[in-house]
């Protein structure tokens, strides 16, 4: 039997684009899934943009404490032997789900299972997983689909980069990296945590004054302190 994938979808202040998501997901041929949504906070008019899917979905009501806090308060409340934290803007091949969970039946060693996808007009191919890459910069995706036993959870003090934090703590606690499965599984529409996204050749400039690329070699910093990273 398929084993049961827990969708965590954090969802602050998008209305406009629930609703995508949740059809993409819906519409996956892998059937074994529940789907946590985790309002933290939302002042738009999700409630209305939720109420056709009651009935499909488990609804987490929570102050405002950021994407990571949510993620964390879905997964407490999730029963899924995999778990994907799905951004709300993300829409889903209707295949992705089941590409993800059939490589990481295959490759048992893998503690997740992540793709390459687009953001708007970019394709992110990513790359093949290596702990000499992850050490040097983030390149997976939070929307990748985990183990259970092998997520620690989400640093909720960083402001940035958590997603690469997550990897290389499950790396450095687990010694298991990750599969890559070399094809576009999911799109996201809106930017979702990547709004501010900028060639990656423009944070190596050191003329270049963005307020962007400041706070990105900040939290880079931090997490390299964090994982002694050279």
């Amino acid at each position: 039997m398929d084993k049961k994938i827990s969708v965590i979808i954090p969802c602050y202040n998008r209305a406009s684009v629930i609703s995508r998501c949740l059809d993409s997901v819906l519409a996956q041929t892998y059937k074994n899934i529940e789907i946590i949504i985790v309002n933290d906070g939302s002042t738009d008019d999700l409630e209305t943009a939720l109420k056709p899917y009651l009935d499909k979905i488990k609804l987490i009501e929570q102050a405002n404490q950021g994407a990571p806090v949510a993620r964390n308060a879905g997964f407490a409340k999730s029963i899924g032997e995999l778990v994907i934290f799905c951004d709300s803007d993300v829409i889903m091949n209707p295949d992705c789900l089941q590409k993800m969970a059939a490589a990481l039946e295959k490759n048992q060693e893998a503690a997740f299972a992540y793709c390459s996808f687009r953001f708007g007009w970019k394709k992110f191919r990513l790359y093949p997983f290596t702990a000499e890459r992850l050490r040097q910069m983030p390149f997976i995706t939070t929307t990748s689909l985990i183990r259970r036993e092998c997520f620690p959870g989400f640093d909720a003090s960083l402001k940035k980069f958590q997603d690469w934090d997550l990897w290389l703590t499950i790396w450095e606690k687990y010694g298991r990296g990750g599969i890559w499965i070399d094809q576009v599984l999911f799109k996201a529409i809106t930017g979702g945590t990547m709004s501010s996204w900028l060639p990656g050749f423009v944070y190596k400039l050191p003329f270049i004054k963005n307020k962007n690329v400041e706070k990105y070699k900040a939290a880079r910093e931090i997490i390299k302190k964090k994982h002694n990273l050279a």
